[in-house]
């Protein structure tokens, strides 16, 4: 194995690191000791790396060959030269693919590798075992499961190539349908910097909400759709600013577009206020991916002491480098006005007493100006509670009191709970459900 990974040229960093990598450093060992070597270390070597295989085959959901699928995830994985420009599908007829073909020579080899003469040597079982594998509970629902589904299907695709070339063809298909890395078998992320650099992190369970779950708002769902479905079609677009009373369902609607649109590229990065910081070296690592990003910020709002949102506004216009076509800004706050104003600011003042606005209240306002579509989200009047109520019991409660009384229980609820809004009616509807 160790002379099959040595022979790697794209993917060479999969040699250095990781269970394969390990695998490829035991066979080495094995054949450089001379058949003096320290069996139950072997053997605790090996285990070791079983071990880390069925963690992955645990946290991605996979089953039957655990091998060849580890194998379909580096691959899915793993950024270089090829695969990122098999992402944007740029290859063609690049001298690229001669590298690429070499590497998949390689694969198709690790693919089928026989591990038959090490279980022999050393009384094993354990690769009969994860080449046939039954996980021991039906596997869970949740993004990072629908990744591994991808990959099991990646997986059984490599594995009945013919030969080197169906092996390429596979896998440059999947880069194209997918993409690469993170951003391939995912669809949304946190970000975590260190040392400057930026990772993004997936989140592995997303909000299951479609826009047609949100009942009311019409207009303003309309209007977001219409902006989200231009820029995933490459046509110029503005950031949003969802604005309004808490509960109104400004967070829900942001959330809706990705499982709307996941499947024509979509993909979101979640940002916080805290993190303002890294939204220049986020909006370099995205821009030259095959995916169109909104950067998705929740409850924007800034004190009057903070000064976070001067990176904000360089990176929603006004910088020297432009906002990336494939990357939009979406934020949601309870303010029409983003930075809380006080009288202080307001500190040029005329004989007459006619107040103007200083150059710290223009610095201030010019954040939500620079947002090019603003929508507003305002709390529902009682009989759009009453509707959103209504809605709700149809669609979520198995059994529902008569429509008087359910709204009757819906007014009791909402005087001890913030109010008539949305978010008060679907808490009011998991009550019921939790009723039995």
């Amino acid at each position: 194995m160790h002379h099959l990974l040595s022979h790697l040229i794209l993917y060479s960093d999969l040699a250095r690191e990781g269970i394969l990598a390990q695998f490829g450093e035991i066979y080495r060992d094995l054949e450089n000791d001379g058949g003096f070597f320290d069996r139950s270390s072997v053997i605790q070597r090996i285990y070791w790396q079983i071990k880390h295989l069925l963690d992955v085959a645990a946290e991605y959901g996979l089953e039957g060959n655990l091998w060849q699928d580890y194998l379909a995830l580096l691959l899915a994985t793993s950024e270089n030269a090829f695969s990122l420009s098999a992402e944007r599908a740029k290859i063609g007829d690049s001298s690229i693919n001669s590298f690429a073909r070499n590497d998949c020579m390689i694969f198709l080899e690790l693919f089928h590798f026989d591990f038959g003469p090490l279980e022999t040597q050393f009384g094993l079982e354990c690769f009969r075992t994860i080449t046939h594998f039954k996980p021991p509970r039906k596997r869970a629902a949740g993004d990072r499961r629908a990744a591994g589904d991808q990959v099991r299907t990646l997986s059984r695709k490599l594995a009945a190539a013919r030969d080197e070339d169906e092996f390429l063809l596979n896998l440059t298909d999947f880069y194209r349908r997918y993409g690469v890395g993170v951003f391939g078998l995912h669809r949304a992320f946190h970000v975590r910097s260190e040392d400057g650099r930026v990772t993004f992190l997936p989140i592995d369970n997303t909000d299951t909400v479609l826009l047609s779950d949100l009942i009311g708002y019409e207009a303003q769902k309309q209007t977001l759709a219409e902006n989200t479905e231009a820029f995933i079609r490459g046509l110029p677009v503005n950031n949003a600013l969802l604005y309004g009373d808490a509960g109104a369902g400004k967070s829900s609607c942001v959330k809706a577009l990705l499982n709307e649109y996941c499947d024509a590229g979509l993909r979101m990065v979640e940002l916080y206020k805290h993190q303002f910081h890294d939204l220049s070296p986020v909006v370099a690592a995205l821009k030259n991916r095959n995916y169109r990003f909104i950067i998705y910020i929740d409850d924007l709002s800034f004190e009057e002491n903070e000064t976070e949102y001067k990176f904000l506004k360089a990176v929603i216009e006004g910088g020297v480098e432009t906002r990336p076509d494939n990357v939009l800004l979406y934020a949601t706050s309870n303010r029409r006005r983003l930075i809380r104003e006080t009288w202080a600011d307001r500190d040029d003042m005329e004989h007459s007493g006619e107040i103007h606005r200083s150059d710290t209240v223009e610095e201030k306002l010019s954040l939500s100006a620079r947002f090019g579509l603003t929508i507003n989200f305002n709390s529902p009047n009682r009989d759009q509670y009453h509707d959103i109520v209504l809605g709700l019991a149809w669609r979520q409660l198995k059994k529902r009191p008569p429509d008087e009384e359910l709204l009757k229980l819906a007014d009791r609820w909402e005087l001890r709970h913030g109010g008539p809004s949305g978010r008060t009616a679907q808490q009011f509807i998991h009550y019921l459900a939790g009723q039995g």
